[in-house]
């Protein structure tokens, strides 16, 4: 191994990187992407209960409505649209609108602002209007 120094710059590390809302908002697109293929399961499982008969249905309907799945619910449904703001806002970077620094931390946390408000406000219309 030479011990000469290569004149290629080095990739920065994280650690010079000041932690932002759009870097925030990019961990959680992930994860919530990824959150989303554990719910869809979820939701095929109740779908096949439902065509498998009384009993089934009644086990998974059970599950779900217990406070555990309500939970699971929630937090799906928060994924699902927290992952579709960040979709759109993708798709506005896309096509090349609204990515200077400041519009796109503002779209960040309007994606985490947006999604928790448009979660809170469907539940509560299903605790309402059932």
């Amino acid at each position: 191994m030479s011990d000469v120094k290569s004149a290629r710059p080095l990739s920065p590390h994280l650690s010079i990187y000041r932690f932002r809302p759009t870097m925030a908002m990019s961990i959680v697109h992930r994860i919530t992407g990824a959150a989303l293929y554990v719910g869809t399961v979820l939701l095929v499982w109740w779908l096949v209960a439902a065509a498998s008969g009384p009993d089934a249905f009644a086990t998974a309907s059970g599950f779900f409505g217990s406070i555990i799945g309500q939970l699971i619910l929630f937090g799906y449904s928060w994924a699902l649209i927290h992952h579709m703001l960040g979709g759109l806002r993708h798709f506005a970077w896309d096509m090349g609108y609204a990515d200077s620094k400041e519009t796109s931390t503002v779209l960040a946390i309007a994606t985490l602002v947006g999604s928790v408000t448009i979660t809170v406000l469907l539940w509560l219309g299903i605790l309402i209007f059932g």
